[in-house]
Parts: C-alpha cells; structure tokens; sequence
C-alpha cells in the first residue's frame, strides 16, 4: 500500500509540475497577482494568456475581421501583428507570417501533441498560441494564436 501511495504521489506531483504555466516561472516587464489578472481577464483570457489553454476552432469573432489595423495582447496591450501579416490558413484559429517586431518571444512547449514551440507575449508572458513552419513566403512561418489572446485595434 505504501508504494502505491508514493507513486500516486509522485505521479500527482509531476502532473502538477508539467501543467504549471512556464510563464509563471519567469519573470517580465509587465507583471499582476494572479488575482489581479483574473479581475482584468473574462474567464476564456485568463484560461488562454495565463493559463496556456486553446479556444475551440473557429470560435473568435476576430476570424472574420479584415480591417486593416494591430493586434495587441489583450493582457497588457501590446501591439503584437499587423493585419498587414494575417492570413486564412484554414486552421480556424487566427494566422499570421510575422509578428511585430520586439513583440513576441517563444519557448520550447512538449504538450500531450509533443514538442512545438510555444508563443507569448514578451512583456506580459501571455500565452497567445504556437508557430508552425508550414506558413506563407516570405517567412514560411504560422503564427497560430487565439483570439481572446487578442484585441483587434483598428487604423
């Protein structure tokens, strides 16, 4: 019985450490309590940017924006992309081949889909989506984010 317990426990311990947010552990120029972000975040933000959650496919009203205008990060608004970059990759989640630039940092990501490199905003660590290598020229790049990652400034 004991040995089953430190397992479980072991077991429950290594969860909790693989699905602990890497935001948390680094730090940036933009920084809340947990409180304050959940006061700032409608519940579908918070789960995303500091959560590392994905909204459902299709799901945003921003898939069918086309005015011209910035995407900042709806967590500390920073201008993130230019709709200059956005695409239709199909996907249903909001594409682009290039983001602002000093706007975005990334990090290794080894979820349950295995290894992809996760993207965050660079001053507020807000997990905003993942970038693939199967993108448009002239970067071959698809930055996939979420939209309530996003807040969609016109101009």
């Amino acid at each position: 019985m004991r040995r089953r317990s430190l397992l479980s426990l072991g077991t429950a311990l290594l969860t909790a450490t693989a699905l602990r947010p890497a935001h948390a552990k680094e730090s940036f120029e933009f920084t809340l309590t947990d409180a304050e972000w959940q006061a700032r975040l409608t519940p579908d933000q918070y789960a995303v940017l500091r959560q590392e959650a994905t909204e459902r496919a299709g799901s945003s009203p921003l898939d069918h924006e086309k005015r011209v205008g910035l995407y900042h990060c709806a967590g500390c608004d920073l201008p993130l992309f230019s709709s200059e970059t956005k695409y239709d990759s199909g996907t249903g989640w909001r594409s682009f081949w290039q983001p602002l630039p000093d706007a975005v940092a990334t990090r290794e990501d080894s979820g349950w889909l295995g290894p992809r490199t996760e993207v965050h905003c660079r001053r507020c660590g807000g997990h905003l989506g993942h970038v693939f290598d199967d993108g448009p020229q002239p970067t071959g790049l698809r930055y996939c984010m979420n939209g309530v990652a996003l807040a969609f400034v016109p101009g």
